[in-house]
């Protein structure tokens, strides 16, 4: 049994044209000695820059994706080979994540990890089973690719439920998939839950996307019967 886990709308980019000449983000390029173009946008280094960004709320938070990929992919459904990880990012880029994968501890590595990715479209750059590839796609061309036979997903504005329930559905499906918010806060978008089966709260308050994902990949493999 294949679990499908995307990360979607996430907040992973690099900075963008439009503040690519504000001091915090030449200082922050220059003092590790990178082109400004090629650094992670940053909340906590470009915070003032970012004012003047659409969408800003849910942009520049790439700490919020590492918290969640250690979360995933050391997982016991992991390391029994039962989870495909993808990520789709706010700006229409999908990275594919083989199950090999083990994320830096280290914010600062897998910032540098991530850049690495978006300049050289994968990780390593010149192996022939990369750990990571990213290519231009929305999350309707995932879903399309992947021809899930159910796709939920866990919002605090969907309908109530817990973690057990909707860990039961994904067990009931041939090929489920669960899409997960990995950005700070806010609905998910009118396009992304369009392609959605279901939507479900799963707690009354909101949760972290990595407390969201640890706790709904622990029920899914309790309830099949993996640990």
């Amino acid at each position: 049994m294949m679990l499908d886990l995307v990360f979607v709308e996430t907040s992973l980019e690099l900075v963008p044209p439009e503040i690519l000449r504000h001091p915090s983000v030449k200082r922050n390029a220059k003092r590790r000695g990178k082109r400004a173009e090629e650094t992670l946008l940053d909340r906590s280094l470009h915070h003032y820059a970012m004012d003047r960004l659409s969408d800003a709320e849910k942009r520049g938070r790439p700490d919020i994706l590492h918290f969640c990929m250690l979360e995933a992919m050391g997982s016991p459904l992991n390391r029994k080979g039962h989870l495909r990880l993808w990520v789709n990012t706010l700006q229409g880029y999908n990275i594919e994540v083989a199950q090999s994968t083990r994320p830096p501890r280290d914010c600062l590595r897998f910032n540098s990890l991530m850049e690495q990715l978006f300049v050289n479209g994968q990780v390593p750059p010149d192996s022939k089973e990369p750990l990571m590839k990213l290519s231009k796609a929305s999350l309707e061309d995932l879903v399309k690719r992947s021809s899930p036979s159910k796709v939920i997903a866990l919002s605090s504005h969907g309908e109530e439920s817990n973690f057990p329930d909707v860990a039961r559905m994904l067990s009931d499906e041939a090929r489920p998939m669960v899409l997960i918010g990995a950005y700070p806060k806010g609905p998910m978008k009118d396009e992304t839950l369009d392609l959605t089966d279901e939507v479900y709260s799963v707690y009354p308050e909101s949760l972290e996307a990595w407390t969201v994902t640890s706790r709904i990949l622990y029920e899914y493999e309790r309830t099949i019967g993996l640990i």
